[in-house]
């Protein structure tokens, strides 16, 4: 067998040269049978030759771990065999349904309902401005304000939006959205949460879907303005994706095969009439959006999935909201196995439906097994014993080609959504809190709804006790448990033998156990505006009227950064600011200089201009882009790199995400590779002269 570890690397890597979406669905189906068969074989060798039985303590270790290993494989195996099926992309459908429905008389009028519960006005603007200038007519953009202030009702009607608010706050959001509903009238209905930017063209991108009478809803992917805190803390937005990634380019694909699509919450096109047949959005449930979905499949409507980025809203910003918010999925979609309608319930599933709706259940119990990976290293050098029997040899011929397999083939079969490794390590910072959380809701405690603060002010740095102390406590054992492997003499063969399996693993867990740690700190924020990358020409107009060509670098509702052929004079008096004709000349106030580089602020905006700026900045159609997940082996070095930096968010230091160039911004989001655009930003900085006519850039 010593040719299987050369195999099972050849195998991935040439799967790798086509990306999973442009490759036959026998390379996919080829992958799963060969990571089968590798996870059988391990198991097979685990269960029959490398249980540690001789003691009652080796014997309670190894068993658990082996269960614990066994849970996690077979439950990867699960999402894997799901995608055994033939999954549509809708995205090659849209056009031709737009063009059918605009050949159509049928124009059904829509009511865009966005909850909300004291988000600060500055989001639930962005949100409203981009409702009311969805490029469509005949909608009725209804604001349903659980908080009841009175700023929010003037928001409303100044942008031209219904303004509801109910006395009584019963049943959270699901309620909020049904007493709305009491007063809207429309054939369709779109949800948008208050933190979420639809795209100008939305609603057309959509609607030709419910040209079918069958169809009941259509979700389309959730994507982000700002990096969430992993990406943030740790400095890697150019070489990490979020982890929704995977469920909206992934998971979400997959059950759209079986027709078992998970609606979100937000973002989504529903028919009215199916709502109703199902009694309104599901009261009483943590996700409502889970359980309310599952209720319109079992009515027999059709959920369908469009992988088409079309809006755009805020991730969680600190790290102690971003484990809490990941608390309250896992509660709820636990929670949803005790409900008559949910994923265990009786009702008109198919076997294919029932275990993709159970694959998300599955996702949060394996938290479990993971800590028990993070804890069993500990059994080597604070124990003195061995919960796995393996020598070098059986390592390289048992273990190595199913790591390898896994390693090189997760990011392929992801469609470049997430990497393998590096994906675990970032996510240890969630293994404790959701295990907890587990066992908590397990024993009958069910946490309630909790908004997710945004728009958050920080003026200093700061952690989360309640997520550091348990990492901290893991880091200290680890260690102890490391320096005795290291240190202890042993005569027992066995543990000879496994000791360098022992050392290799203690090093990877005080590895994940710093990458957690550095997460879990919360650099300042000064302006909580999210910024995005650009490469964008532009004009610098000055006092005497004198125009400056420049290059935008940076841009955001608060300011832009921008790089210039040669250095400003200090006597300077900058003004305006011209690059686009979507939005007019806005004034600009000098707040850094650094060489050719230049922060602005804008001053003072009117409400049309600041319109405008949000309009350009967010709802352009394809402006969000399918990025790629960096290979690796680079990002992980880069990682390890900044693991004893704390980053500095400073002008010319923000966290940037990309959004597509306008040049390649269409009805198809683009596919970028990893970084593109805030590469594209670096490259700015390098070559600014060359890529600059000094006479007159271009306006995009």
């Amino acid at each position: 067998m010593n040719w299987l570890p050369l195999l099972v690397l050849v195998w991935p890597l040439w799967l790798n040269r086509q990306p999973e979406q442009q490759s036959p669905v026998w390379k996919r189906r080829s992958l799963i049978v060969l990571i089968s068969l590798l996870t059988a074989r391990y198991l097979h060798w685990r269960i029959t030759s490398s249980l540690n039985l001789n003691t009652q303590l080796s014997t309670g270790l190894s068993l658990l771990l082996l269960c614990a290993e066994a849970w996690l494989l077979l439950s990867g195996l699960l999402p894997l065999w799901l995608s055994w099926r033939r999954f549509p992309d809708r995205r090659t459908r849209v056009q031709q349904l737009r063009e059918e429905w605009r050949n159509s008389d049928w124009r059904p009028p829509v009511d865009v309902l966005v909850p909300t519960y004291g988000e600060p006005l500055e989001v639930l603007e962005r949100s409203l401005i981009a409702c009311c200038h969805l490029d469509y007519q005949n909608r009725r953009v209804w604001v349903l304000d659980d908080s009841g202030r009175p700023e929010v009702k003037q928001l409303a009607l100044r942008l031209g939006c219904r303004y509801r608010h109910r006395p009584e706050r019963n049943s959270a959001k699901a309620g909020n959205l049904n007493a709305g509903l009491r007063h809207c009238n429309g054939e369709l209905l779109a949800v948008f949460d208050a933190d979420f930017i639809p795209q100008r063209d939305f609603l057309e991108c959509c609607i030709g879907f419910f040209q079918d009478p069958k169809v009941g809803l259509l979700q389309t992917p959730q994507t982000f303005i700002n990096a969430d805190p992993v990406m943030r803390n740790l400095v890697m937005e150019r070489w990490l994706l979020p982890d929704e990634e995977s469920f909206y380019r992934w998971i979400e694909p997959v059950r759209d095969g079986w027709g078992a699509v998970v609606c979100a919450g937000t973002a989504f096109l529903a028919r009215r009439s199916a709502i109703d047949s199902v009694g309104g959005f599901r009261e009483q449930a943590i996700s409502e959006d889970f359980v309310t979905g599952l209720r319109l499949r079992r009515r027999g409507w059709k959920l369908l999935y469009l992988q088409q980025k079309l809006s755009a809203g805020l991730a969680a910003e600190t790290m102690a909201d971003f484990v809490r918010q990941r608390q309250r999925w896992a509660n709820g979609t636990l929670q949803s196995l005790r409900l008559h309608d949910g994923p265990l319930g009786r009702g008109d599933l198919r076997i294919g439906e029932r275990m993709a709706y159970l694959e998300g259940v599955v996702h949060w119990f394996n938290n479990m097994p993971r800590l028990v990976l993070m804890l069993m290293p500990l059994s080597y050098g604070l124990l003195g014993t061995v919960p796995i029997l393996i020598n070098t040899d059986e390592a390289l011929r048992m273990l190595l080609p199913l790591w390898a397999t896994l390693l090189l083939s997760i990011g392929w079969i992801n469609r470049g959504s997430r990497t393998a490794l590096l994906s675990e390590l970032t996510g240890w910072v969630l293994t404790v809190p959701l295990t907890l959380t587990i066992f908590t809701n397990l024993l009958g405690h069910i946490g309630g709804f909790r908004v997710t603060p945004k728009h958050q002010k920080r003026d200093r740095g700061s952690f989360s006790f309640a997520l550091v102390t348990p990492l901290l406590a893991l880091l200290l054992l680890n260690l102890i448990n490391l320096y005795g492997l290291m240190t202890t003499p042993s005569l027992d063969s066995e543990i000879l033998d496994s000791r360098p399996l022992g050392l290799t693993w203690a090093v990877i867990n005080l590895l994940s156990l710093w990458i957690a740690l550095r997460a879990c700190w919360d650099p300042p924020a000064h302006d909580p505006a999210p910024w995005q990358a650009a490469c964008l020409p532009a004009e610098l107009e000055d006092s005497d009227g004198l125009r400056r060509p420049c290059r935008i670098t940076a841009l955001s509702e608060t300011g832009v950064e921008l790089d210039t052929a040669i250095p400003l004079p200090a006597e300077v008096n900058l003004e305006r600011l011209h690059w686009t004709n979507e939005v007019p000349a806005l004034p600009v106030v000098e707040e850094r200089k650094q060489g050719n580089r230049v922060a602005l602020r804008w001053q003072e905006l009117s409400d049309r201009n600041r319109q405008q700026l949000i309009l350009w900045l967010f709802c352009r159609p394809g402006c969000w882009p399918e990025r790629q997940a960096s290979p690796e082996w680079q990002a992980l070095i880069v990682l390890i790199s900044r693991l004893f930096t704390l980053p500095s968010r400073q002008p010319f230091h923000r966290c940037l995400l990309p959004q597509t160039p306008l040049h390649r911004a269409s009805t198809k989001p683009e596919i970028t590779g990893p970084g593109d655009g805030l590469r594209c930003q670096e490259q700015c900085h390098k070559n600014v002269q060359s890529h600059m006519n000094p006479a007159h850039p271009q306006t995009p």
